[in-house]
């Protein structure tokens, strides 16, 4: 429990400064998408993507409210952008070197990919075409729609809940700071699932590029050449 509140802690407080966290991380992922980047900095960024894709599956699993994390859209919106670049560095690093190296986009990889595949071509493009079916058709698609679902739910409940609170106020349950605090939920609350629908929408076209980009044939066009 200590660790999952330091954890929202550290999320909470990179919000409050998204204004100088953001610009940053932008100037990073444009770097990656146009620098050649080394097999052991290739290591280092897929080595963070992993790490924060399982901190962010550990606290979206364990807050009891959305709103205890709340920056959850724009981390999606910044994962999703900074695999992106990491999908265009990983590639460019297997085009480049391919024939110089049996890592050329690092040892992380490498590893991963012989261990999924067991070193055959027939199975890895087998399981790439069962993962890319479940995650647009069962994965993407359903998150998008739950997204559109809880924000239309949450704004068609807005007016009875400011009712509600109206209501409270007048028959002196809760004060006026009470109402404020509540009418400041419902509202972050809007803004919360409006975001995230928005997010779902960005994952799902990130999903249908994955189908459809050229760097995933590049990649296995290398690496069969390489093989």
């Amino acid at each position: 429990m200590e660790a999952q509140e330091r954890i929202a802690s550290f999320f909470t407080e990179m919000s409050r400064r998204a204004e100088l966290f953001l610009p940053f991380a932008i100037v990073i992922i444009v770097v990656m998408m146009v620098i050649p980047v080394p097999a052991f900095l290739v290591n280092l960024l897929v080595a963070i993507s992993l790490t924060g894709a399982i901190i962010t599956i550990l606290m979206s699993m364990y807050v009891n409210e959305a709103l205890e994390f709340s920056v959850f859209p724009t981390v999606i919106l910044v994962s999703t952008i900074y695999r992106l670049a990491l999908n265009i560095t990983t590639t460019r690093a297997i085009l480049l070197h391919a024939h110089e190296s049996a890592e050329p986009a690092g040892a992380i990889i490498t590893t991963f990919g012989n261990f999924v595949t067991g070193g055959s071509y027939i199975v890895g493009i087998i399981i790439f075409a069962i993962i890319v079916i479940v995650n647009y058709t069962v994965i993407t698609h359903g998150a998008q729609r739950i997204g559109e679902v809880a924000a239309r739910f949450t704004l068609d409940a807005m007016p009875g809940k400011q009712m509600s609170i109206d209501a409270d106020l007048n028959n002196g349950l809760i004060n006026d700071e009470q109402a404020r605090q509540r009418r400041r939920k419902i509202e972050r609350e809007a803004d919360y699932f409006g975001a995230m629908d928005g997010a779902s929408r960005f994952v799902q076209r990130d999903a249908i590029a994955g189908i459809l980009d050229n760097y995933t044939l590049a990649d296995f066009a290398s690496g069969h050449r390489q093989g």
